[in-house]
Order: C-alpha cells, then structure tokens, then sequence
C-alpha cells in the first residue's frame, strides 16, 4: 500500500475497493483506506444491568481516489462483536455489508467518485466486548461494577462503535449517550444538552475539534460533579466527575491541576480544546487513561496525599502531545509517551520539588543497568508502551533542552504544538524542527538517544 501525507492508506493498488487495512507500521489490520472520515454523530443507549448497548452511528467521509484514480467500489469500517441492523450510504439506499472478524466491509448501490462526500448510517447492537491483545490486555468498552468506561488506546475504539481506526484519520464528532438518570455521563468534548426523561437522561456532548478514533470516550457512573475551574489562575474551563466517597482525597490530590495548567500553558502554548474533564472510577485501574479533552483516573489514583500527582501533570499534558498532535504512525509513539513523561519533571521543577535535571540523572543511572535494545524512535509494536519509551523519550528531550539552552527549547515546543495543532505528526519533523532553532547540528544527538539501543550519556550543562 501506498501512503498519503497524512499517513493513511491509499485503496490498494489494481482494485477499485477501499482497502481494510491502514498501512501501519505496527499495526495494519486497525484502520482503512479509500476515504477519510470527517464527522462522527454517535446515538447511543446504554443499560448497565444487562451492559446492552444499542447504537446508531452516522459517519460523514470523503471518497479518495485509488492508485489508478478509479471510484471507490467498496470500503470497510472497524466494529466488534455487534450485530448489524441495517447500513445506509447516503441516507436512503441501503448497501450491502459482510460483518466478519472486526471489519464491516461496505459496498455502496454506487461506486463513490473520488472527491465525493457520503454518509454512512450504521445501526448496531449487543454488550461490548473489548479488543482483546496480547500485549497490552483487554482495550475498549469496559463494564465496571457500577456503570462503564472506555480505555481506547490504542486500538479499541471498534469495542463501542464502527470507525476508521487509525491515529491518522481525524475527525469531529457529536456523542449522546441515553443512560438510568441517577447515572453520570461524561464524553469526550464539550456538554451541550442533558435531557431527563421519566427514567432516563440522555446527554449530548460536541467535539468540533478533529480526534484520533482511540481518544473518543464515554464514562458512565454515579458521580458528583465537581468544578475545578479557577479563572485567576487559568482560564481553561476545568471540570471532574467523582464518586462521592472519594470526593474529599479528590479536592486536595487535584487542587493544583488549574495552576499546572497555566504552567504548561506557558511552557507548551495555549491550551488546545474548550475545556479539560477528569474522571475517577470508583474502581481500581492500572493506570490512568488518556483521552481527549479528558482523563481516567482509578480509585487508586486518589490517595489524599498527592501521591500521584505526576500522573496529573502526564496525561495533562497529553492533551498537547498526543491529542492535539496525533502520531501519525504508531511507531512515532515517544512523540506521545516521551513528551508526556518529560512534563512529569517540568512539574516537579515548576511546582517546587527536584529540578527535571536531577530526575534525568537518576533515571539515566537506573536504565543503565536495564538491557539497551530499544530504539526510542521504532521501538517495535510489542513495545509500544515500554516503559523505556516513556523514560529515554524524555531524556532525549532533557538532552536536547540541555544542548539548546531554556529559550530556544521551549521556544520549539511552542512552534511544534502551534504548526501541527490539531493535526499528526513524526519524528522526522520535530527532529527537523528542532534542528532549524539549532546553533549547531544536532543529527549526532537525535541518531544516539533516538535511533541506536546504546544509552548514551547526558550532555554537560552549557
């Protein structure tokens, strides 16, 4: 397969049929080719007793041409184990579809001209099953004890509804949720209408802005509601979701979330959504989730004594490095991870505790002793989510502030989050960024932290 700029798979060469896989390095069979997905309008019904959900999903695309520019003939959409009502193309004709092994593939009464937006309609139903892997566990739609979550990253976004599931393909999306009324929804954007019923309330959320099929989500539990808005300290409207046990460890562990968001605003550039949402379970998680616009925290991460406060300032800054900026492979993920891990140690220095400098030397003397045989810049995909992309990506980072001095370091965080706002991105371009903003070339220091398994030393200090 062929890729576009982009980095979404073109329909395969010699057929006139929208590929079913993306092109990804790490992962092909996620995703899909021959269109490019702009809007997702999302009805859902959810019954936590029986964990039923009932769906319609509309998705607005734009047929690509395939390599010889022949009309798009067929495609197919990402979806777990649910059965299929019914698909329309176009609102009124009704196409035919196979739904087998995660992909519903879809050929519409007409071939699509390249070029030409369409509408499918798809309507589904079932209890959701989560993507199962082997390397990363079960991902997805996830029955709790009391409501549900979605963990997406980074392939279970089809758990709960029928996408293009590749980074690359971004788009907006409008989420209504119908659940019991004593139950809370929380979505990825903005809350624009809660609707109660006589035994349900139904909740709308928008997301104008484009996101990655993996960081939509849906929350549901019996939550307070909680304001963290602080406008003297940051504009950003701040809010939460909380079971009220827990309510009182919450409001002294995330008090200072408002000032880390102005500290990262000044540090990475305005903050890139409407507004920003944390989500406690009431049950327990690994670890905490990223999505966008939000976060999920588990019972765990909640301790009255800011015991985890990094994990905070980590998928915070996600918001910037990951959702904003989306990769645009897989194997880019340090882009994600590395940057996210390194705002770990910004708030340690910001807020008053070690410098990032000191934690850099003690993580370097601790991976020393761990095997070098990594590269931070194509880990490979069982290692996505080693923990060594997370420390060497933000020591390449550190390095790299060490080397450029504080000014003309943040100064291209501030231009990297500001040219690809909103869009994908590669290690190619932020190593070619960063490379402009250089008095010297920086192509030794990128090749040794980035693409060679040797840890190398940390520079001196300038």
């Amino acid at each position: 397969m062929s890729r576009g700029k982009s980095g979404r798979a073109q329909a395969a060469p010699g057929g006139a049929a929208g590929a079913d896989r993306s092109g990804d390095s790490y992962l092909p069979g996620h995703g899909n080719g021959g269109y490019r997905v702009t809007h997702y309008d999302l009805e859902l019904t959810y019954r936590p007793n029986t964990g039923r959900l009932s769906g319609r999903a509309r998705i607005s695309a734009v047929a690509e041409p395939g390599a010889a520019g022949e009309p798009l003939s067929g495609f197919s959409l990402d979806l777990g184990a649910f059965r299929v009502d019914g698909v329309l193309v176009d609102g009124a004709r009704a196409a035919r579809y196979t739904h087998r092994a995660d992909k519903l593939r879809i050929r519409p009464a007409r071939p699509l001209p390249a070029g030409t937006p369409f509408t499918v309609e798809v309507r589904y139903v079932g209890v959701p099953r989560p993507v199962k892997t082997r390397h990363w566990g079960d991902l997805g739609w996830e029955q709790l004890e009391d409501g549900a979550l979605v963990a997406g990253q980074p392939i279970g976004a089809p758990s709960w509804f029928p996408c293009d599931d590749h980074p690359a393909d971004k788009a907006s999306y409008r989420i209504e949720v119908t659940a019991p009324s004593p139950y809370t929804v929380v979505a990825a954007g903005t809350l624009d209408s809660c609707t109660v019923g006589a035994s349900t309330t139904t909740w709308v959320y928008e997301h104008p802005a484009p996101m990655s099929s993996y960081l939509a989500t849906v929350q549901i539990g019996l939550y307070d509601l909680v304001e963290l808005t602080d406008a003297a300290v940051s504009p950003v409207s701040q809010r939460a979701a909380v079971p009220p046990r827990l309510r009182e460890r919450f409001d002294h562990d995330f008090a200072r979330q408002p000032r880390m968001m102005a500290a990262f605003e000044d540090l990475f550039g305005p903050y890139p959504f409407d507004e920003y949402a944390v989500v406690v379970t009431d049950d327990e998680l690994e670890v905490p989730v990223e999505a966008q616009t939000l976060a999920i925290f588990g019972a765990n991460h909640v301790d009255g004594q800011r015991g985890c406060e990094r994990l905070v300032a980590h998928e915070l800054a996600h918001q910037w490095f990951g959702n904003s900026l989306s990769v645009a492979d897989w194997r880019h993920i340090w882009l994600n991870e590395g940057f996210a891990k390194y705002a770990e140690w910004l708030w340690s220095e910001v807020s008053g505790s070690l410098p990032a400098a000191t934690i850099a030397a003690r993580t370097r003397a601790r991976l020393a002793d761990q095997p070098q045989d990594l590269l931070v810049a194509d880990p490979g995909m069982p290692r996505m989510f080693d923990d060594r992309v997370y420390q060497r990506g933000a020591l390449t980072l550190h390095a790299l502030r060490t080397v450029l001095g504080d000014d003309t370091f943040f100064a291209v965080l501030r231009e990297w989050t500001a040219t690809h706002r909103h869009a994908t991105v590669t290690t190619e371009e932020f190593t070619a960024l960063a490379g402009r903003r250089a008095a010297q070339p920086l192509d030794a220091l990128f090749t040794a932290w980035l693409h060679a398994p040797r840890l190398p030393e940390l520079p001196g200090p300038r």
